[in-house]
């Protein structure tokens, strides 16, 4: 028997439908058991779990999709660890972020706009009570506890005047003038999904855990954010940041700072080149555990563990020819600490000790990156030996789960079940083959349809990670999973520069973003998936999106195998792109060997229009209207280049999207649904 293409079984279902109701009844319920575009309304997952210090509870984020808005809805629930029961903390149509433990475990602070404006409450467990303690103005962030209960520390953007160069006539009382125009004076003036960057800085700030007057602790035309540390005696904060003159061109600097409450005196902890980050104190508050990354020229660097002895300020190395990058510590004793860090696809939860021994305990942590495949999750640990943590698997975004030292490990909840249970999910197998640019063991994996038979032929897709110092893994995927409801196996590889393998393997695509080496890792990947032998050759289809956007249309200037791409977000010309996106300040000197216009050729090389010419594949492009990582004119580049080659080609503009273009459910099921409908529609009957 030969095997159905998708578009085969489309058929049949529709002649079906016209046949006998029987007939149709037996259709729609195997139709009802596959994932579908609506489905993806349906999808829950949990995020930012955080435990009670006794170990006892667990308050995390619920987020679920608004059909009628198209929005996330976030809501607030809380898990007794013991019997596994959770109740709704706060679960209505508002928004709650940022749940946070009081060191007593009495109250949970968190960020709501529950009053209509985004504002600091502080919820009492034993009264069931909730109290209103700000009044602010403009986003929060880094809410954190003073261990005696009595403060609350944030940061917040205290905003500054725009520059004006010139002063215009008083305008008559009554006449309608244009728009005041902007002066941007800042090198980082704009960011992708916030547009023009407010003029400002991020302070931090301190406000009575009981409601009060907030007051301002750091100064000076510096930005100051990320995690706050409090001192043992709360009359201190410890926090990241560049407080260097030409800050916004020395993105890779950083330092450690301490601020009093008292007078805001400020301290410099640290003067290592690079930058250190994520301070956390321990119990007793006698060592200080940070992250440190090094400012070398690099694409990708490792973050390495430090400890601060606090008496001496003396730092210790941990773990320094650990070849992974060393993520969120949190202290669990006196000299053992929490850690996470991503390996070969996976993202491990795992303790290391003072003195750099480090054990795994999971590397379940995952789910909260919905669409794609990508490495994700969070945990928090308390002192108690225990961790909540976001715990995925192929088949399932987040649910929470907890585990303590010794591996016991139990999941706390099943947010999809009554979604998922009674589908048919594609499954995920692991891949592994050798570049044939130069033999490099190259790590994947393949996504089955429903009811795949191995006898039969497959069209197959190539999807291609972003980043390019990112990873996928073999975690649930909104996106491919839909592909291979649709009767297409869904390939897709971490090839050279992706994360989770170290320094050396990240470092092999230096310089070559993209190239015939990157490229060579998906074709050969393409190859052993055709050894395998259900694979149709004649219907190969690639797509990507940002990085693997820029790869995809990379690809197709280098070879004619694939019948037709999807190129999302992607960067077509790096001359223009460094010098029009909101990362160039930062991607220049890391991914490049100096300014675009001292080396023309290099950026010119490693753009995919310098291969248009060669391009012949039919081609869908599909940007956010309002993109500044990889601009609008990108794509739009690369469409009036292959219309002018009369090569099939369609762009597909996406209205108020940003970078994340995936952002809303109906943006993710149109991205979808577009890439299913060109591939259909040069798709080649199978024989």
């Amino acid at each position: 028997m030969q095997s159905l293409s998708h578009f085969s079984c489309r058929l049949i279902l529709a002649i079906s439908v016209l046949s006998a109701p029987f007939i149709v009844t037996a259709n729609s319920t195997v139709a009802d058991s596959l994932f579908e575009a609506k489905d993806i309304f349906s999808l829950e997952y949990a995020s930012d779990p955080q435990i009670s210090p006794d170990g006892e509870k667990i308050v995390y984020i619920r987020n679920s999709n608004d059909i009628m808005t198209d929005g996330k809805n976030k809501s607030l629930w809380l898990i007794d660890v013991e019997s596994k029961k959770q109740l709704p903390l706060f679960s209505d149509d508002k928004q709650y972020s940022s749940p946070r433990w009081s060191a007593d475990g009495d109250k949970i602070a968190f960020v709501s706009n529950l009053t209509g404006s985004y504002q600091i409450h502080v919820h009492y467990l034993k009264q069931n009570r909730t109290a209103l303690v700000s009044q602010l103005q403009g986003s929060i962030g880094s809410l954190t506890w003073s261990p005696d209960g009595k403060w609350l520390a944030f940061s917040q953007l205290v905003a500054d005047k725009r520059t004006v160069i010139a002063t215009m006539p008083k305008k008559p009382k009554g006449a309608k003038w244009s728009k005041p125009v902007v002066v941007i004076d800042q090198a980082y003036y704009q960011s992708d999904g916030r547009g023009l960057v407010k003029p400002g800085y991020k302070h931090i700030f301190v406000l009575p855990s009981e409601g009060g007057t907030p007051r301002q602790i750091t100064k000076g035309n510096f930005h100051h954010k990320g995690k706050l540390a409090w001192s043992k005696n709360s009359d201190r904060i410890v926090f990241s940041a560049n407080r260097i003159k030409d800050w916004e061109y020395k993105s890779l600097e950083g330092n450690l700072y301490q601020v009093a409450l008292t007078d805001g005196k400020l301290t410099q902890l640290t003067s290592t080149p690079g930058k250190e980050y994520n301070p956390v104190f321990s119990e007793n508050g006698k060592k200080l555990a940070f992250i440190s990354r090094s400012n070398a020229l690099n694409p990708y660097r490792n973050s390495k563990l430090r400890i601060m002895d606090w008496k001496t300020k003396k730092v210790t190395k941990v773990a320094t020819d650990f070849d992974r990058s060393i993520s969120d510590p949190q202290w669990l004793s006196s000299s053992l600490l929490a850690i996470s860090y991503d390996d070969f696809g996976k993202r491990k939860l795992a303790t290391i000790s003072t003195k750099g021994k480090i054990k795994d305990l999971t590397d379940t942590l995952a789910g909260t990156s919905i669409g794609r495949p990508y490495i994700s999750g969070s945990f928090t640990a308390s002192t108690e030996g225990y961790m909540a943590f976001t715990q995925g698997s192929s088949v399932r975004p987040a649910d929470v789960a907890v585990i303590n030292t010794r591996k016991k490990l139990t999941q706390l909840t099943q947010l999809n079940d009554d979604l998922l249970a009674h589908k048919t999910l594609g499954k995920v197998h692991e891949v592994n083959y050798k570049s044939s640019f130069d033999e490099e063991p190259i790590q994947g994996w393949y996504i089955t349809p429903p009811n795949f038979d191995p006898k039969e032929k497959y069209p197959l897709i190539l999807e291609i990670h972003g980043g390019p110092h990112l990873a996928y893994g073999p975690h649930f995927s909104a996106e491919l999973q839909r592909f291979a409801a649709e009767g297409y196996v869904v390939f897709y590889d971490n090839h050279r520069g992706s994360s989770s393998y170290g320094e050396r393997f990240a470092m092999l695509l230096k310089y070559k973003y993209s190239s015939k080496e990157d490229f060579s890792d998906h074709n050969s990947g393409v190859d052993a998936m055709l050894d395998l032998g259900f694979i149709d050759d004649k219907n190969l289809f690639i797509a990507g999106g940002s990085a693997g956007g820029i790869a995809t249309a990379y690809a197709i200037g280098l070879t004619e195998r694939f019948s037709a791409a999807v190129v999302v977000k992607p960067v077509i010309n790096w001359l223009s792109k460094v010098l029009t996106a909101d990362s160039g300040l930062g991607q220049i000197p890391t991914q490049f060997p100096g300014m675009p216009w001292e080396h023309v050729e290099h950026y010119w090389k490693r753009s995919p229009m310098s291969l248009v010419g060669n391009v012949t594949t039919p081609t869908m492009l599909m940007t956010g209207e309002d993109d500044l990582r990889t601009p609008m004119a990108q794509t739009e580049q690369f469409y009036q280049a292959l219309k002018l080659r009369k090569v099939d080609t369609v762009l597909i503009k996406v209205p108020g999207a940003p970078h994340g273009i995936a952002g809303k459910p109906s943006r993710m099921i149109t991205k979808i649904e577009h890439s299913l409908a060109w591939f259909e529609k040069y798709s080649r009957e199978i024989k």
